[in-house]
């Protein structure tokens, strides 16, 4: 057991079981929903010959992933709300000396991320089992705060973003990735045609699972945790910008940037951690709707907002 991270839980009401920290949860209708759910196919899944080096390399293709681990630097402590099967919390472990919690409330993708971690001698990271929407721990613990997709598939949108900011330091930095109300009407209409048409259209008309069709490599269970994830949820949500950007000024945390970028001078993929300007509400609007013609709407619509939060 980690006297340290211990040291971090305002909910001492925990167990400790094969390195999985359990936080006791109260029954939650909504959270069961989605725990039940994510037990049929964990997301996001692992490639078979997945090891350390193919997790560092994707990761480091992804200019989001590489630019965040850039930033983050080292011995920082960091939580990832809503992990899965806690492949970003293992690319940002490999190779650094940053303490990692990686939380997540089904325990069949936990234990995916755990095994991988010892296989690969990752032992920076410590699992937690437990609803996002509680209170787990003491206010301002982390120096980053990562919830990418998660919040959208919980009870309550806003009250998972006010969890994260409470238990970020002061000056301690916030990413959130939601799906965008704009932004996603292309993967809602192909979800729609599959409804009348039955799941085989998905793999016709989805360019993700076009894209991991055409690698030669085993991408069989990678393409049904995509397929489950995204177009047969039972919770899920949207929001926009100026509703994110509205948040962000009710918990004292400070715009930074966002992907795809609200300023019209810089290109998205270029520093994350740089601060921007924020287009009229206008263009917001109507960046919003160009990501439908983007890989961003291709991909599912999710955008993401990187703040810090003020002293």
């Amino acid at each position: 057991m980690s006297i340290f991270f211990e040291s971090l839980l305002k909910n001492k009401n925990f167990s400790f079981k094969n390195n999985i920290y359990t936080i006791k949860q109260k029954n939650d209708e909504t959270a069961d929903k989605v725990s039940d759910f994510y037990k049929q196919i964990p997301f996001p899944s692992y490639k078979k010959k997945d090891n350390k080096l193919s997790i560092s390399n994707s990761g480091n293709n992804n200019k989001f992933y590489k630019n965040l681990k850039d930033f983050i630097g080292l011995n920082k402590n960091i939580l990832e709300m809503g992990s899965g099967t806690s492949q970003l919390s293992m690319y940002l472990a490999i190779g650094t000396n940053n303490k990692i919690s990686a939380l997540d409330m089904t325990k069949e993708s936990l234990e995916l991320g755990r095994d991988f971690a010892y296989k690969n001698d990752i032992n920076n990271i410590t699992f937690v089992k437990a609803d996002l929407l509680q209170d787990i721990f003491k206010n301002a613990v982390y120096d980053f705060v990562l919830s990418l997709g998660v919040l959208h598939h919980t009870k309550n949108t806003y009250k998972g973003f006010v969890k994260c900011t409470e238990v970020l330091k002061d000056e301690g930095y916030i990413v959130v990735g939601l799906y965008n109300s704009y932004g996603r009407k292309r993967l809602e209409i192909r979800r729609l045609i599959s409804k009348i048409f039955g799941k085989k259209i998905i793999h016709m008309l989805d360019p993700l699972v076009r894209k991991f069709k055409e690698n030669k490599e085993d991408n069989k269970d990678k393409i049904d945790a995509w397929i489950h994830d995204q177009y047969f949820h039972p919770v899920e949500r949207t929001n926009t910008f100026d509703e994110v950007l509205q948040w962000f000024k009710l918990n004292n945390i400070k715009y930074i940037s966002s992907v795809p970028t609200m300023d019209f001078e810089k290109n998205s993929g270029e520093n994350i951690f740089l601060e921007e300007n924020i287009c009229s509400k206008g263009f917001r609007i109507l960046k919003q709707l160009i990501m439908n013609f983007e890989d961003y709407g291709k991909e599912g619509g999710l955008f993401i907002m990187i703040g810090k939060k003020c002293k």
